[in-house]
């Protein structure tokens, strides 16, 4: 149980917020080594927060003191769940805190258990708002498209649900696949297997792959194909049942190969299709099969369409301002055109 008093200062525009915990040891936790958690919460609130015994008192503008209490009761709730918090639960909680604003949805219910993709070497959350809405949707979507900048997420959490779904028995296999439009989909003249072709292309699956399940479990169920990764090519003429595939990079695809892929699902069967429609590599004049599919399929029953934008980035901060400063520049040359 979490207790609140709160006091307001005299001092011009700040105000003070005196936050009561009733476990220390939990505070401590929430505290993070070294005050790492509350020095990250200062940093990106302009808050202070200091500790004294089972308090924690929050000073700063009203709104960011606010919003820094918010934080603060919401991460000790993940700690009374058994739910560990460190840097990373920490900037998802500022995050979701910034989308929920004007709601009455808690941060605390986006980073709950339920909220949680349970693999066997980590537990994965989603740490902006359209993340919870993107994993929501993989649990009860038959087809789910996420759209939007790297470092969104996309690929990673649908393959931390894949492995989810995989681990629990609701399917037999992962299906992971991309366009090889580098190499033109003809990859017979280069050396070596089929994986080590396509091992380039598909590198991130194979870290996604190790983080959730460990390299050997991995190398195992792959070569048990359990776990099937192949260039897009080598999808046609196959009814895929019981399964999760999932196609990256689909902007990369053409209208025809996407509606190969499409029409692949078999009974018990579940796609994710992921990319983002401003990185296309088709030659000029090719239509995105990624593209086509949002305009052909979007409303339609059991079909999700998850649009992120830079403010779901969770790689490093300078990739957020990266993705918004190339977007800035886009809307210019468009206006120019215009013009």
């Amino acid at each position: 149980m979490t207790t609140f008093s709160v006091a307001e200062e005299t001092n011009g525009a700040e105000k003070s917020l005196r936050l009561e915990f009733s476990d220390n040891k939990l505070l401590q936790e929430l505290c993070g080594r070294h005050d790492g958690n509350l020095i990250l919460i200062e940093e990106r609130l302009g808050v202070q927060l200091v500790s004294r015994g089972n308090q924690l008192a929050v000073f700063g503008n009203p709104e960011q003191a606010e919003k820094a209490k918010v934080i603060l009761q919401d991460l000790y709730e993940l700690l009374e769940q058994g739910m560990p918090v460190g840097a990373p639960q920490v900037d998802a909680a500022l995050r979701v805190t910034d989308g929920l604003i004007n709601t009455k949805v808690k941060p605390a219910e986006l980073m709950s258990g339920q909220a949680v993709i349970n693999t066997p070497m980590k537990k994965v959350a989603p740490r902006t708002v359209q993340q919870h809405v993107y994993v929501n949707a993989l649990r009860n979507t038959s087809l789910v498209f996420g759209v939007g900048p790297a470092g969104t997420g996309k690929t990673y959490l649908a393959t931390a649900m894949a492995v989810s779904l995989l681990m629990s028995k609701q399917v037999k296999r992962i299906i992971l696949t991309r366009p090889v439009v580098e190499a033109g989909e003809n990859l017979g003249f280069l050396p070596g297997t089929l994986e080590e072709k396509v091992d380039p292309y598909l590198r991130p699956f194979f870290d996604a792959m190790n983080d959730m399940l460990g390299y050997e479990k991995t190398k195992a169920l792959t070569e048990q194909q359990v776990i099937e990764i192949a260039p897009l090519a080598y999808m046609r003429g196959r009814t895929i049942s019981d399964a999760v595939m999932i196609l990256d990079e689909a902007q990369n695809t053409t209208s025809v190969q996407m509606k190969m892929f499409l029409t692949r699902l078999g009974e018990n069967s579940r796609m994710v299709v992921t990319g983002d429609p401003t990185q296309t590599d088709l030659k000029r004049g090719v239509k995105s099969g990624l593209r086509d599919s949002l305009n052909v399929l979007e409303g339609l029953a059991d079909i999700e369409v998850i649009r992120f934008n830079e403010a779901d980035v969770v790689r490093h901060d300078l990739v957020s301002r990266i993705v918004r400063a190339y977007d800035e520049r886009d809307r210019q040359i468009t206006m120019d055109l215009d013009d």
